[in-house]
């Protein structure tokens, strides 16, 4: 019985792995392997950068923002502000004070460091992946000849793969089996 969630499927990575190092290794020359390689470690390297930077510019944002919040607060805490309230009927009632709960907090600092990092990071990292796919895409569209003989080895492998899939539908029997 085999699991519907990603993490728990490896004995089917396994087999699309096995099954993408043989069209490597037959389809493709040393030079093509090596171009792979150099494509893929730009996706990362992008990746990474993209989320260093990401992050690094989210710390700056919050750190921004706190400094505005803790201005706007000096500000309203300066400002000269009413003490009390007089109503038509003549009676007066206090207005109270509302600078302490209006001033800035360290929950909120800690809430806005992490969003806005988390939200760098995640920005970034995507952004980086977008630039190391572009990269990773001209590097191997440099060679027009490799890039022919890359594509062939990924459509072979694609066949193969929903040759496989094909194969694990035929073999089981109801809906239950499918969704299993």
């Amino acid at each position: 019985m085999s699991s519907n969630l990603a993490a728990f499927r490896d004995q089917r990575s396994a087999e699309l792995r096995k099954l993408a190092e043989e069209h490597l290794q037959h389809d493709l020359s040393q030079s093509d392997r090596d171009t792979l390689r150099s494509a893929g470690s730009k996706i990362g390297t992008h990746a990474k950068l993209g989320s260093l930077l990401g992050l690094g510019l989210g710390v700056l944002c919050a750190a921004r923002l706190r400094s505005m919040r803790l201005a706007y607060f000096n500000a309203f805490r300066a400002m000269e502000k009413p003490v009390e309230v007089k109503f038509a009927d003549g009676r007066t009632a206090p207005v109270p004070d509302l600078a302490d709960q209006l001033a800035p907090s360290k929950w909120g600092d800690a809430a806005t460091y992490f969003f806005f990092s988390v939200g760098g990071l995640f920005l970034g990292g995507e952004l980086g992946f977008m630039t190391g796919t572009m990269s990773a895409s001209r590097t191997i569209t440099r060679d027009p000849e490799s890039r022919k003989r890359i594509e062939k080895a990924f459509r072979g492998y694609q066949i193969d793969v929903m040759k496989q899939q094909i194969k694990h539908l035929e073999g089981q029997s109801g809906v239950t089996d499918i969704f299993s």
